[in-house]
């Protein structure tokens, strides 16, 4: 039998978020957001890579992402919220509380993370990820935008 899932959907990790781990798309913002939790309870750092915007994707911290994720305790996540915000590309806000315990103690962690969906998966925009982009350059979703046009408000 398959454990429960990380994500706290209340589901079996075979039913719930393994499927995106192994290569189905996230059909929401949240569906993404959850799976990406479960990846960090789980270890799985290839998929927090691939599921971040890809513009982003070589910029990201590995060793980092690593770390906090093998040497924590992942201790639960609360979904808020999800607000699909509509648009081409479709754009979309999550609000959550993710829990976890480390060697420095136990920590609780409020974010309005931003997403967008781009050829027909979702991408986790990664505010911490400083990218050098005018507001007349194309947007990095690959939207075909200029980026003041589509993702400059979650940057």
């Amino acid at each position: 039998m398959s454990p429960s899932c990380p994500c706290g959907s209340s589901n079996l990790l075979s039913e719930c978020c393994a499927r995106y781990h192994s290569g189905t798309p996230a059909p929401s913002a949240e569906t993404l957001m959850r799976s990406r939790y479960s990846a960090y309870a789980l270890g799985l750092i290839d998929y927090l890579l691939e599921t971040t915007l890809p513009a982003q994707q070589h910029l990201l911290n590995r060793e980092a992402i690593s770390a906090w994720s093998l040497q924590s305790t992942w201790l639960g996540l609360e979904v808020e919220n999800a607000e699909v915000l509509g648009g081409k590309p479709e754009h979309a806000f999550v609000t959550f509380t993710a829990r976890w315990h480390d060697a420095s103690g136990e920590h609780s962690h409020r974010e309005r993370s931003a997403f967008v969906q781009s050829n027909g998966h979702w991408y986790f925009i990664d505010p911490t990820v400083l990218m050098k982009i005018g507001r007349n350059d194309p947007c990095p979703c690959n939207s075909g935008q200029k980026f003041k046009k589509c993702c400059a408000v979650f940057f």
